[in-house]
């Protein structure tokens, strides 16, 4: 199944899209949030669909494409999870996942412009495969049920103030991770019966240009591991999202520029969408 949110922000309302066709969930659920996925969101969905009670969203085409999970509770990311990143990163390949967290508010729809941060002069994009929690997890006992705790998954853009983040870190990453607008998420959640999240192709561009090309079979750790390994340190509760790491191929690399106003990014995970945005200077830089 792959759920959505469209509307103006602030006013998403929570939907389905299947076939072509976009059905409102309004009638089962106010959003797309933690307490869709306590209550049995997904199968409630099926059964009202199968009973013929969801009824068809007009005009959907026209209407903004929100983030497709309401703002989560955290944000949960694993740093240089692809061995080629970490290289192109002047780093070797960590032995344990490396954790850092954004703020709930970067999170934007996945076509929304984004600024680049007043001072910022090293915006840089990462495609990343996201997880979304759906059963809290807990000191789960191995990899193997950590899939029973995933709603789904989603295509996220964990952009980075590279200056911000290196040359004024003060030991951290966070920022330059928690600039508003970093965390453009969608076009879709997918739940996990759809796609085969151990090898999905991430693809990113700028101005149309290829910029990263891999699969999450490169991953260092893998999606049962991430969730297996987090359980042991904090509680994901339903709702939350982990972002998984980027491959090769971002301005870090030095083998591309950072981003620009005017700029446009476009970034793609197989059977997860597409998103695009475009990227304009801070009023206090204009």
């Amino acid at each position: 199944m792959k759920f959505a949110r469209l509307g103006p922000k602030g006013q998403e309302q929570p939907v389905l899209v299947l076939d072509g066709e976009v059905r409102s969930l309004r009638g089962i659920t106010d959003d797309i949030g933690p307490d869709f996925w306590r209550t049995g969101g997904p199968a409630r969905a099926a059964a009202a669909l199968a009973a013929g009670e969801l009824p068809l969203v007009e005009d959907a085409e026209a209407l903004r494409i929100g983030a497709p999970l309401a703002r989560p509770g955290a944000i949960v990311c694993v740093g240089m999870n692809y061995a080629a990143h970490a290289a192109e990163s002047g780093s070797e390949p960590p032995a344990s996942p490396v954790i850092f967290f954004k703020a709930p508010n970067t999170v934007v729809g996945p076509h929304d412009t984004v600024t680049i941060p007043r001072g910022g002069t090293k915006t840089d994009w990462e495609v990343e495969l996201g997880v979304v929690i759906g059963k809290q997890a807990s000191y789960l006992d191995s990899p193997e049920q950590s899939l029973d705790h995933v709603a789904g998954f989603l295509v996220a853009n964990d952009l980075s103030e590279r200056d911000f983040q290196l040359e004024h870190s003060g030991g951290q990453w966070s920022k330059g991770k928690n600039c508003p607008g970093f965390s453009p998420l969608g076009p879709w959640l997918v739940t996990p019966d759809e796609v085969d999240h151990r090898n999905l192709g991430l693809r990113s561009f700028v101005n149309g240009e290829p910029r990263q090309d891999s699969s999450t079979a490169g991953q260092i750790f893998d999606v049962a591991h991430v969730v297996h390994h987090l359980s042991q340190y904090m509680v994901l509760d339903p709702g939350d999202l982990v972002l998984t790491g980027t491959p090769e191929g971002v301005a870090l690399s030095g083998r591309f520029p950072y981003l620009s106003p005017g700029d446009v990014v476009e970034v793609e995970i197989d059977g997860l969408g597409r998103q695009r945005q475009e990227y304009v200077a801070h009023e206090g830089d204009r």
